[in-house]
Formats: structure tokens, sequence, C-alpha cells
């Protein structure tokens, strides 16, 4: 991670409404605002932009992606991250990133 910028909070995970919807946590918005401000020219097509995440024991790559309508960066959560570490909807997980 030598060398990324590393950003630290804690988010409720939640998951989406539709079918088979996907698991995300929210960033707060003044955190999404500064990694905007600072990091934009990072971001691909669509708002994404390639991270390194970690919930407890658990480092992977990764994106999170801008949703516009809520103004903030969300991180999915895969299955196969929320079977290793436990991971239930609404529970709040301590999340690091490296941008």
């Amino acid at each position: 991670m030598q060398g990324k910028i590393k950003y630290k909070y804690s988010a409720r995970m939640w998951k989406h409404h539709s079918y088979g919807g996907w698991h995300f946590v929210t960033l707060p918005k003044d955190l999404s605002k500064e990694i905007r401000e600072n990091l934009k020219f990072q971001e691909e097509a669509w708002g994404r932009m390639k991270v390194m995440a970690q919930i407890e024991d658990t480092t992977w790559e990764t994106a999170i992606w801008f949703d516009t309508k809520m103004e903030t960066y969300v991180l999915p959560i895969k299955a196969e991250i929320r079977k290793k570490e436990k991971i239930e909807i609404d529970q709040v997980l301590d999340i690091k990133l490296w941008i």
C-alpha cells in the first residue's frame, strides 16, 4: 500500500433494493468530497475509482463508485468478503481504503 493515501471510516452495510441486489457501504459525504476534490483525475467511466479496501483481516482490490444521487462514493462488498468476515446487513464496519 506504499505511496497511496489511506482513509479510515465506519459505515453500515446495506443492500440495494434490486433483485439479487449488491451490498454496499456508503462513504461519509465529507470524505467523498475530499476524495473527489483531490483525486477525481483517477476516476474512470461512471465515477469508478480503483482502491484497496480492508475490513477486519481481509484486504482486496476493488473500486468505489460515485453515486450522483447520493453525492457520495459507495464501496461494494462482494459475497466472498461478506462470508469470510461474517458480515450482515446493517452491521457497522470499520473500513480502510487506500487510493
